[in-house]
């Protein structure tokens, strides 16, 4: 069974928290490739197997034993790459907004104002972050419905280790605003290639969508649509002909939704077909 970011849903406060808060991946392809936007905060652990993992600005490669920590608001890329004939497998908490707000009204936890850093955090193994997700295996045989109680306790626990084994994790948890108006220019310049709508990179780069379509053509002299399918043109042409890598491979990497739009786009603007580069 796997589960992806993109379905986690914030919860309002009168909700428990559900059992897709802890998740267990497991799949036995040659390799799975993807993006992903995170709205929750989330702490993994690799089982077995390979994710690579880039954030727009570098790569990250994690093996079985490796813990890590991916910020909430986060754009990412995965390759999610299982053993020689064995399984992908992964387990995951998602750290939600209301669950880390009764968490610091308990214990009169308040952030610091900080750097908004990276958006993968490479955590070092511990016995308390080891001993945390033996106790979690089990989980991997739950069905709905379950004890929302039991559920309760184990993402405080994982909050409690984290906070005991990386203590300036705390800055990170508890910081509840949203992001702050950013340098328009780089942003889009290092995550142009994910395929996300517009009101999400006006919200990633702290503006309204009227705000960031009125600040991107004072930058860039054309408007965000036209500019975001030259700039991923542009990334594929290079693919393809510098670096000889597939029309199939390239569309997905550079941002485009499929195949055949690629396509048509690339020979709009080249006179070619990808395919004859």
């Amino acid at each position: 069974m796997l589960f992806d970011l993109l379905n986690l849903k914030t919860m309002s406060q009168t909700e428990e928290p559900k059992l897709s808060q802890i998740v267990y991946s497991c799949y036995f392809t040659r390799s799975r490739e993807g993006e992903q936007f995170a709205p929750e905060h989330v702490l993994s652990y690799q089982i077995a197997g390979t994710l690579t993992v880039n954030d727009g600005a570098r790569d990250y490669a994690f093996q079985q034993g490796n813990f890590r920590f991916t910020k909430r608001n986060s754009l990412v890329k995965f390759n999610k790459q299982p053993p020689e004939n064995g399984e992908f497998k992964a387990i995951s908490i998602y750290l939600d907004q209301q669950t880390l707000r009764n968490f610091s009204l308990e214990f009169s936890i308040e952030a610091r104002p900080h750097q908004n850093g990276k958006a993968i955090i490479e955590l070092k193994s511990d016995k308390l972050l080891t001993s945390y997700i033996d106790s979690l295996m089990p989980y991997q045989e739950f069905q709905p419905p379950t004890n929302q109680h039991l559920m309760s306790l184990k993402l405080k626990e994982a909050i409690l280790v984290l906070l005991q084994t990386n203590p300036e994790m705390k800055d990170i948890l508890f910081d509840f605003s949203d992001p702050g108006k950013i340098d328009l220019e780089r942003f889009m310049n290092q995550n142009f290639h994910f395929n996300v709508q517009l009101k999400r990179f006006a919200y990633l780069t702290g503006r309204s969508l009227t705000t960031f379509k009125r600040d991107f053509e004072k930058t860039f002299h054309i408007s965000p649509s036209r500019w975001l399918v030259q700039k991923r043109l542009e990334a594929a042409h290079y693919l393809i002909k510098e670096k000889g890598k597939a029309p199939s491979e390239v569309y997905l990497e550079t941002g485009f939704e499929d195949l055949s739009h690629f396509s048509f786009a690339f020979k709009k603007a080249y006179g070619i077909a990808p395919s004859r580069v």
